[in-house]
């Protein structure tokens, strides 16, 4: 086990109605807000009246930044500092999911910083300060509302990048699963195979001696595996909703890698063919992820052996190390099938014609990765085994 540190300050509120505590988790950063959100669900669903309505109680003085994208773009990010620049912004609100916390966390880092906010994302700068940030969250996916991870897109460059720091972890979350009511089953989908990438990235480790972590990890995949259908088929499945809204949480929170050396290089990879296509990050991932398990999967037989026992239930009986973790791989495959995820690059009519530029810039600061450290041709032969 590798020495660590862990910290984490975002203050979580869980559980139903809990938008009604918003004003109070609020005005102690200020008045003068800017509430970051999506293309307008908020408003169908009456989440955004209701937020509303909870900051006016503190005679908050809100400021929008709308239509927040669901691969956020550097230029709507630039319209949110620019917005808190000029209105002395004390305070930014993101409502929504995944990508609306993650073009929050870069305005609030943005705001502060004299230069460009792109700079944090190409290794130019580093986050010093950032405003204060409070999300509610609507989506059970990316884990952005407890950590201080963020990812935004140059949409003129076509590049995908991420920024982190310490100063752009939430001071505090509101996740009310029956706000992830609404979501439409294709989301669902996609937030369920984000999660369970999350934890892949912090579990395929050639770190060894971790039961604990590895049994952190392993009933993170559990719980969303068997959640996972459930709230597909009913939305209202509160029960459903909740276990998938905290493992979204927990893959990404700073439990799962304590002493783990993580991995990255399928988020790597798949950043780079989204900020091409501009493809659902879930998406994207369980096309790659199935792909990337079978190109690695023999650098350490055994994690992947122990993976399809103990997540799929692969009986060992009668069969080699080789075949029970490709069994484990198929039934991941399988799962994804199941419940609506794509498999291959085809089938979201991607060819092969930007697969060397993908390989690139995935690969542009060197190997990607720790299970087994991928250079530009391999990363290149597994988007080839992604189309």
């Amino acid at each position: 086990m590798n020495a660590f540190e862990l910290y984490n300050p975002t203050k979580l509120v869980f559980g139903a109605n809990m938008v009604e505590r918003l004003g109070e988790l609020v005005e102690p950063y200020g008045k003068r807000i800017l509430l970051v959100y999506g293309g307008g669900s908020i408003k169908k669903s009456g989440l955004f009246d209701d937020v509303m309505f909870q900051l006016g109680r503190i005679g908050a003085v809100v400021h929008e930044l709308p239509g927040v994208e669901p691969n956020p773009r550097l230029s709507t990010v630039n319209k949110g500092i620019e917005i808190c620049r000029a209105e002395n912004i004390e305070f930014v609100l993101a409502v929504g999911g995944g990508s609306v916390l993650d073009a929050a966390k870069a305005v609030a880092a943005g705001a502060l910083y004299d230069g460009d906010v792109w700079d944090f994302t190409i290794r130019k700068a580093v986050i010093q300060e950032a405003l204060p940030i409070g999300t509610v969250l609507t989506l059970a996916a990316t884990g952005s509302e407890m950590n201080g991870n963020s990812v935004i897109t140059n949409w003129e460059t076509k590049q995908k990048r991420g920024l982190g720091s310490k100063h752009i972890y939430p001071r505090f979350s509101i996740l009310d699963p029956k706000l992830t009511y609404t979501v439409p089953a294709n989301q669902t989908v996609n937030g369920i195979v984000d999660i369970m990438s999350h934890v892949f990235e912090q579990y395929f480790t050639l770190t060894t001696d971790i039961p604990l972590q590895e049994r952190f990890a392993e009933s993170v995949l559990l719980t969303v595996i068997e959640n996972g259908e459930k709230a597909i088929k009913d939305g209202t499945d509160y029960d459903a909703r909740a276990n998938l809204l905290l493992a979204g949480t927990y893959a990404l929170n700073g439990t799962l890698p304590n002493g783990v050396t993580t991995d990255w290089a399928t988020h790597g990879i798949e950043h780079e063919v989204s900020a091409i296509y501009d493809i659902p990050h879930g998406a994207g991932l369980a096309i790659i992820f199935p792909n990337w398990m079978k190109y690695v999967y023999q650098e350490r037989v055994g994690k992947f052996v122990q993976y399809a026992v103990r997540v799929w239930g692969i009986d060992p009986a009668g069969k080699t190390d080789e075949e029970i973790a490709l069994a484990g791989i198929e039934a991941t495959r399988a799962y994804f099938t199941r419940i609506g995820a794509p498999a291959t690059l085809g089938e979201l009519e991607i060819g092969d014609e930007h697969l060397e530029r993908m390989a690139d810039e995935a690969t542009q600061f060197g190997p990607i990765g720790s299970f087994k450290q991928l250079t530009k041709d391999d990363v290149l032969q597994i988007l080839r085994n992604s189309l």
